[in-house]
């Protein structure tokens, strides 16, 4: 692809250059899983599993049992729940941005592991066109060297019959 200038892409001029050096393009990038994750991302797996949300139901209702059943007499909060609700109103506010940023850095990975796979793409579009090139330029020389042999076949029987006519 070509720029405003006229001039081509870093990309595909890196391309061009493993084209012409013959390295594999696919190994020049880093393996994207491979990268350590950052808090954010931890947090967010965990907080979007299963574990996460069986652990803190059970953690509700231990709550409201402990604060219903068995401080009836004087439980810390009476039955609106409104620490618990404090408690829960926190929690969203503090795991929405944690799993925003965790989003954010997998749109990221996203698009450089889209960089990656047009870059391999467009590599073998031109390797393919190379194989396609020698190919035509092989079956070309076959053609030339097929016609040839004819010729010489064909010469061959002539001076055959000529001699069966002569002799």
């Amino acid at each position: 692809m070509l720029d405003a200038e006229g001039e081509l892409v870093p990309l595909d001029r890196q391309v061009i250059e493993t084209v012409t050096s013959g390295e594999l393009l696919s190994q020049q990038f880093p393996d994207l899983d491979a990268n350590a994750e950052n808090f954010s991302e931890k947090m967010a797996i965990f907080g979007g599993s299963w574990s996460f949300g069986l652990l803190f139901i059970g953690i509700l209702i231990v709550l409201m049992m402990l604060n219903s059943l068995v401080l009836l007499a004087t439980p810390f909060e009476p039955y609106p729940f409104i620490l618990l609700n404090l408690l829960l109103t926190s929690l969203v506010a503090l795991q929405a941005p944690i799993i925003m940023m965790s989003q954010r850095r997998q749109e990221i990975k996203d698009r450089i592991s889209a960089g990656n796979d047009y870059m391999v793409n467009l590599k073998a579009e031109l390797e393919i066109r190379q194989l396609r090139e020698k190919l035509d330029h092989h079956m070309g020389t076959q053609d030339h060297k097929l016609n040839e042999l004819r010729r010489v076949q064909i010469s061959f029987m002539h001076d055959q019959l000529d001699r069966l006519r002569q002799g």
